[in-house]
């Protein structure tokens, strides 16, 4: 039978490894942050967040297998809840002009709207993914790229090669795809 090892060490092992990893990845996390959110005080506050869910992450019992990806996978996250956040027009709202035809905007429950408003809200989201992954992969990639990352159509079509035209319609499908697979998620949820 091992002795038991006091649990003083251990913490100050495992605080020296998250210190450890919050200098090494900070100023990369930080940069992919700033390229995707516009508003300096908000990338500074997705970046802390991200970083307090990683300490508190660290310290459950399940441990982080790859680290950087984990930190980037819920950076993403917390920037697709800030863009979502953001907009707040209900789907059922959204006028058809041409323009709107661009844009999705997704009304999702606040986040400390208690249990019915968490349960619409991974509804939701989880709607959102499917919806997204169902799409073809040119329009998922537009949809991607200009809704979750900002970049700018004249930035896509001198990166790709493909015309501003085309790339405008393949987001238009995605977005009218994506509205008419999660209306009935709203209809569903009553909200």
């Amino acid at each position: 039978m091992q002795p038991q090892k006091p649990q003083g060490p251990i913490i100050i092992e495992s605080d020296n490894e998250i210190t450890a990893t919050v200098l090494r990845e900070r100023s990369k996390l930080g940069n992919f942050i700033r390229r995707r959110v516009r508003d300096p005080s908000d990338a500074e506050d997705i970046l802390q967040d991200v970083l307090h869910e990683f300490v508190q992450a660290y310290r459950l019992p399940e441990p982080i297998e790859q680290v950087s990806a984990w930190l980037f996978r819920v950076a993403r996250n917390r920037i697709i809840d800030r863009f979502r956040k953001k907009r707040e027009q209900p789907l059922s709202e959204i006028d058809d002009e041409a323009d709107e035809d661009y844009r999705l905007d997704l009304a999702l429950p606040a986040q400390n709207g208690g249990p019915e408003a968490e349960y619409a809200r991974t509804v939701l989201l989880t709607a959102l993914q499917e919806a997204i992954d169902e799409l073809p992969g040119n329009q998922r990639d537009v949809f991607v790229a200009h809704e979750l990352d900002g970049r700018s159509f004249k930035e896509l079509a001198l990166e790709t090669g493909v015309s501003i035209n085309t790339l405008l319609a393949r987001k238009r499908y995605a977005v009218l795809h994506l509205r008419t697979r999660l209306q009935p998620v709203y209809d569903d949820l009553d909200i």
